[in-house]
This record gives C-alpha cells, sequence and structure tokens, in this order.
C-alpha cells in the first residue's frame, strides 16, 4: 500500500489505535451541503513513537477546531525514506490543500519536498528541518540548546563527575545530530564526566533496550545515560532495572510517558519539546497561510528541563488538552 492514510478523532491516545478509520487523500466535501473543505496532510516518521502520536493527536485536535480534514501519512515501516516518498507522490496525486511535514531524513527527502513545491502545495516543515526545499515556515525547538540543558543537569546532579553513555536516534535525522552535539557540548564543560560510548538507537525504545543491554555488560561503572529521546530513555530504563543497575538517565521530548516516569523516580529528567502544542501550532500554521492570515517563516518555540519539581501540568493526559489559541504562542 502506497499511501498508509489513517484518519482519527481527538478523544485521546487510548482511541489512537482502535479507532483508525481509512479516510481518502486530498480535498474532501461536506456531505450535506457538497462545499468543499480545506484538506491537511500531516507527514510523521512512524507508528511506534509516542512523541509522534502525539502529534497526530494535537493536529487533529486543531483540525476540528478549525474546520478542516486531516490525513495522515505514517510509513509502516519505521522511518522509510522510500515509502515517505511513495507517500508524497501518492498525496500529490490527491491534491491537499497543505501539508504538514516532518521528513524521515533531512537530506534524502529533499527531493520530495520539491515535488510538493513543483505541483504548488504549500507546506510547513515540522520539527525536523530539512536541508532543502521551499517552506511556508520552519517550526521547532533549538535541540542543540535543549540537549546541552538537559544534560547539564544531569552532570550537575552526578556532581560532575562519572561515567555516561549517549543512545543516539536516527542517523540522518537533523535533530539528532543537534542533540547528540548538544550533549557532547555540556560534556565538554564537565571534564570529570567520562563519555563511555555513543551508540544509536534509531529513536525507538526496543533498540535502545538492546544497546543498553550491551554497554551495561561491556562497562561496569555507568552512572548516566543521556538518550536523545524520552522513548530511549525509557528503553535504557528498562535495561537497567533488567540488570539490576542504577543510574541517572535523562531524555528529551518531554511526553506523557517520561513525565510518568519522573513521577515514579524512574527518570532523572526530559528536555520539554513539546509534542502537542508543535502538532496544533504546525497545522494551524498551515491554515493560517490557506486562508491569508501572517504565517512567520520561523518559529522556535521555548525549552523546559522538567524533573520532579516542576512537572506539574506536563502530566495532565493529552485527551484533555486543547490547543492553545495562535497569537498566545506566536508572537509576530
Amino acid at each position: 500500500m502506497r499511501c498508509r492514510e489513517l484518519k482519527f478523532g481527538f478523544t485521546g491516545l487510548a482511541l489512537l489505535f482502535a479507532g483508525l478509520t481509512l479516510a481518502s487523500c486530498g480535498e474532501t466535501g461536506d456531505r450535506t451541503t457538497g462545499d468543499k473543505r480545506e484538506t491537511i496532510a500531516l507527514f510523521t516518521k512512524n507508528q511506534t513513537n509516542p512523541y509522534f502520536q502525539t502529534i497526530r493527536v494535537a493536529a487533529q485536535s486543531a483540525a476540528n477546531e478549525l474546520n478542516v480534514d486531516l490525513v495522515n501519512y505514517i510509513p509502516t515501516s519505521n522511518d522509510s525514506i522510500p515509502e515517505q516518498m511513495s507517500q508524497i507522490e501518492d498525496s500529490i496525486t490527491k491534491r491537499p490543500s497543505a501539508v504538514v511535514f516532518i521528513p524521515v531524513d533531512s537530506k534524502a527527502m529533499i527531493p520530495g519536498v520539491e515535488k510538493f513545491n513543483a505541483a504548488n502545495i504549500p507546506v510547513v516543515n515540522l520539527i525536523d528541518r530539512a536541508d532543502g526545499g521551499n517552506f511556508v515556515s520552519f517550526m521547532g525547538c533549538d535541540d542543540f540548546a535543549i540537549s546541552a540543558q538537559t544534560a547539564r543537569y544531569l552532570f550537575q546532579k552526578m556532581n560532575g563527575k562519572g561515567n555516561v553513555i549517549i543512545i543516539e536516534g536516527q542517523g540522518g535525522s537533523s535533530n539528532n545530530q543537534k542533540r547528540v552535539g548538544g550533549f557532547k557540548k555540556a560534556l565538554e564543560e564537565f571534564p570529570n564526566v567520562k563519555l563511555l560510548a555513543s551508540q544509536t538507537g534509531n529513536f525507538q525504545r526496543a533498540m535502545a533496550l538492546q544497546v543498553t543491554e550491551n554497554l551495561l555488560q561491556a562497562h561496569r561503572q555507568i552512572d548516566g545515560v543521556l538518550a536523545a529521546n524520552d522513548a530511549m530513555a525509557l528503553g535504557a530504563i528498562e535495561a537497567l532495572d533488567a540488570a539490576n543497575r542504577k543510574a541517572l538517565v535523562i531524555g528529551v521530548n518531554g511526553t506523557k510517558e517520561a513525565i510518568d516516569a519522573i513521577k515514579a523516580g524512574k527518570l532523572l529528567a526530559t528536555g520539554d519539546c513539546d509534542g502537542f502544542l508543535q502538532g496544533c501550532i504546525g497545522t494551524m500554521g498551515a491554515v493560517r497561510h490557506l486562508r491569508n492570515l501572517p504565517v512567520p517563516k520561523e518559529i522556535i518555540f521555548p525549552i523546559t528541563v522538567f524533573d520532579i519539581t516542576n512537572y506539574q501540568g506536563a502530566d495532565e493526559p493529552y485527551e484533555s488538552r486543547m490547543c492553545p489559541k495562535w497569537e498566545s504562542i506566536v508572537k509576530e
């Protein structure tokens, strides 16, 4: 199947899988009036990372509020370059009004973005900055800064000394490169913290668990784990628990699962790249462009490091959240 097109309500993550139904790509008509509605095509990287599930729930919430249709394109194989390219081609034939696009690979998907450009379909680039193509706007976090800030927090909790490992994300992802770069920048500031190894977990919990298991066998003393996203941080915690080992663990993204782990005393901290906020604002930005309302060429969201002292509010279930007003977030 060239296009995995999923449409769902925003009643919550619990219904995300149970309530999925097939939908058509492109503009759809109102069944009672025959009027055409605007359609937003949302491209996310995979079905397994809770962060992208949050993006999809938030985007649907924004679509409902703005009275537009949302069509999801999700590779059935995690972060598949050829499958996302095929989905781009499929969506172009069905003519969505606009696209909110998270590339599975920042360089490899440039030709796909250029296909949208050639078809005159406006594109908002969300989260992972693509290395080419024309966009209405880029919206995301400063991944370098948030990772450096979260790593510094970890090293301070380690009293500035000890052994650490880094679990990296997907190699072709621009935000992975920046997050690992932020970790290593913070390491330069703490000369008594030693990096034992840096290995990829592809942003996947199961792979991070396996990587951490191998590193625990290779190194007798690991005091800290820096994971480039929350899913991998939780995988590392599983490996530590199974080995009856202790280490301080940090992640990035500020997901509900990470907040729950902080509350349970399992995770030290997470750098917040609010997926719900980004899903909302990315979709709003695409619709604003279609309605000839101003959209900045770049929106960089504020960052926070959540720990046991300040997570309150971030643990609110996604199904009970509403998208913020555009004006409360975007200062034009």
